[in-house]
């Protein structure tokens, strides 16, 4: 969690950063930080598709952190 964590700090850094500069940096700033939540939303759409008709908790894959539950 914490590279997912320095990444997050990254993204908004860049965010900040590139407010009213006027060259496209904030542009790419914002799209980069989109994929990670599109990266994000995948992941939680995979665990709960995981889970199974009934709604079940899947069990977790070895090294799968339990974070999203």
């Amino acid at each position: 969690m914490s590279t997912d964590t320095e990444k997050h700090r990254a993204l908004l850094g860049a965010l900040k950063d590139a407010q009213g500069k006027g060259d496209g940096a904030f542009e790419t700033a914002a799209v980069a930080a989109f994929e990670h939540v599109f990266e994000h939303l995948g992941r939680l759409n995979d665990h709960v598709a995981q889970g199974g008709p009934d709604g079940e908790e899947r069990r977790l894959k070895d090294g799968e952190s339990a974070t999203l539950r």
